[in-house]
Parts: C-alpha cells; sequence; structure tokens
C-alpha cells in the first residue's frame, strides 16, 4: 500500500461529504434530531501496512531494518470477540461517541489492530552490531551497509500484537441518504454516511526479540496517529446500527520499547489502511 491510496481515501470522502450534504438538502431530512444522543459501537478489522523502516538500537547495536513487511493477524469469525476475558486476542474496534449538533458528534475510539513483521523475509540492514562474544546473537557482530539478511526468529522478531493500540479522538460528520433510495419510513431503516478525521496516541505492548534478547512485556506509549475514515450507517428501528468503515492514516512511532533494558529501543513509522465492520446502539441521554 502506498502513500496515494491515503490520498485517494480523504479525497473520497471530501467527494462523499459534497454528495452527501447535496442528499441530505434535496431528498431526506434526519427521522428525529441526533443532537445530545450518544452512541457506542464494537466490531472488527482487517488492516493492510505499508513497508517500513525500522531502526533498532542499545548499548552494543545500532541498526535499521529498511522497507520490512508486515501484515495484521486476524482471529477470523470466533467467540473472542465477544468474550469479555480475551477481547484483546482478536483485532478490535471500539468506539463511544456525542453528538454535539444535528450531523457532528465528537469520540473516543481504541483502534485495536495486530501488526507482525513477517519471519524469513530477506530485508536489507545497515548499522552496526558489537555484542559481547558470549551473547547469543554475536554471531551478527559486524558492520552493514544495505546488506542482505534473513529476518529470521534468532535475528529478530517484532511484532505489535497486543497490540498495535491507537487511542484515538475523531470528530465526525453523518448525513441521512435514506432518500437516495427511496427509504421514506426512517423509523424503520435509515442509511446514513460517515465523515471522519481524528488523532491519537500509540499504546502498544511490543513482542521483540532482537538478537535474542528478552521482551519487554509492558504497554508502553510509543507515538501519535492522524487518520481519516469514511463509512456507511444502517440503523434499524432507530437505535440499533451496523456500521462499515474504510479507515486510513499515518503511524509514527518513536519510542518502543523492545526488551527488558530500558536503553534499548526502536523506530519506525508507517501508513495502515483498516476495514471496519461493527454493530452499535445510539440513544438519547
Amino acid at each position: 500500500m502506498k502513500k496515494i491510496t491515503i490520498i485517494t481515501l480523504i479525497l473520497s470522502i471530501t467527494s462523499l461529504h459534497i454528495k452527501a450534504q447535496e442528499f441530505n438538502t434535496k431528498e431526506t431530512r434526519f427521522t428525529a434530531h441526533n443532537k445530545g444522543k450518544i452512541y457506542l459501537y464494537w466490531g472488527g478489522n482487517r488492516g493492510n501496512y505499508s513497508r517500513s523502516d525500522i531502526t533498532f538500537k542499545g548499548n552494543d547495536y545500532k541498526f535499521t531494518v529498511k522497507n520490512a513487511v508486515a501484515r495484521d493477524l486476524p482471529k477470523g469469525y470466533h467467540i473472542d470477540y465477544i468474550n469479555p476475558t480475551r477481547l484483546t486476542i482478536p483485532q478490535t474496534n471500539f468506539r463511544l461517541g456525542y453528538f454535539i449538533t444535528d450531523h457532528y458528534n465528537i469520540s473516543f475510539g481504541i483502534d485495536h489492530m495486530k501488526y507482525v513483521v513477517q519471519l524469513n523475509q530477506i530485508a536489507s540492514i545497515t548499522g552496526t552490531i558489537n555484542l559481547p562474544e558470549t551473547a547469543a546473537g554475536s554471531i551478527y557482530n559486524g558492520t552493514y551497509s544495505n546488506d542482505p539478511v534473513p529476518l529470521t526468529e534468532d535475528f529478530l522478531t517484532f511484532e505489535h500484537t497486543d497490540g498495535l493500540n491507537y487511542l484515538n479522538l475523531e470528530i465526525t460528520r453523518v448525513d441521512d441518504i435514506s432518500g437516495l433510495f427511496k427509504i421514506r419510513n426512517t423509523d424503520i431503516f435509515q442509511i446514513n454516511i460517515t465523515e471522519a478525521a481524528g488523532s491519537g496516541i500509540l499504546y502498544p505492548k511490543t513482542l521483540a526479540s532482537v538478537l535474542g534478547s528478552e521482551r519487554n512485556d509492558e504497554f508502553h506509549i510509543s507515538g501519535y496517529g492522524v487518520s481519516a475514515k469514511a463509512g456507511l450507517n444502517f440503523t434499524f428501528f432507530k437505535h440499533f446500527f451496523i456500521q462499515t468503515e474504510l479507515k486510513g492514516g499515518y503511524i509514527n512511532m518513536y519510542d518502543i520499547r523492545t526488551t527488558q533494558s530500558s536503553s534499548d529501543s526502536a523506530k519506525q513509522d508507517f501508513w495502515f489502511l483498516e476495514r471496519v465492520i461493527a454493530l452499535g446502539g445510539i440513544f438519547k441521554l
């Protein structure tokens, strides 16, 4: 996925917003005022990530893995999505929002994505490794300049699988487009279009083994993200809905904890594209 995908998404959101305004003016009106309503939803996601340069540093090494390929870690259809004791196992989305006007709401959400650098890919490495000879990773000692190295488990394991947690605030516009589909009784069924922009922090628990080291096992604020999205909302009986979203953005993680040593860290930045489907409810306070 390239940056142009995100640009295309933003342009699409702008176009959809203009069309929705036209539909709302010419064809439909809200069944009831949204101002003062709250909503929440819970769902799942699939993600795609751009290639990323990841820099690792510690007392005895500093090197960059260039153009690393990563994927998500889908759970598929599973009871864990609604099991309170295992909610962080699948890739999930939670959001709670409040309508400040009939069309605009502000919300807080957690996008629990998962990010796994693929093992055994051949990556270009630049930097220096100078571990003590007794260390397991000392077989990789040397100076690298765009040298190809297979990313095996004894060299590098790197995952944000508990997870790539994007805690974010969004402002969202919602427009009723039911009239476009000749739906007249929106008390029973309503179709809305949504567009949003947001930003927030990354709060992962990163699973990393760098040159055979033991991983750090704590949540840590690692960086920030910005995002935009567009979606369709299908509301039933005014209070219950299914929502689909296409969300893209940029993540910069400049302070990733990797091992149990506080002197070891990593940094990276990349683009993401997320597809979301969620179930939710909307009610008047």
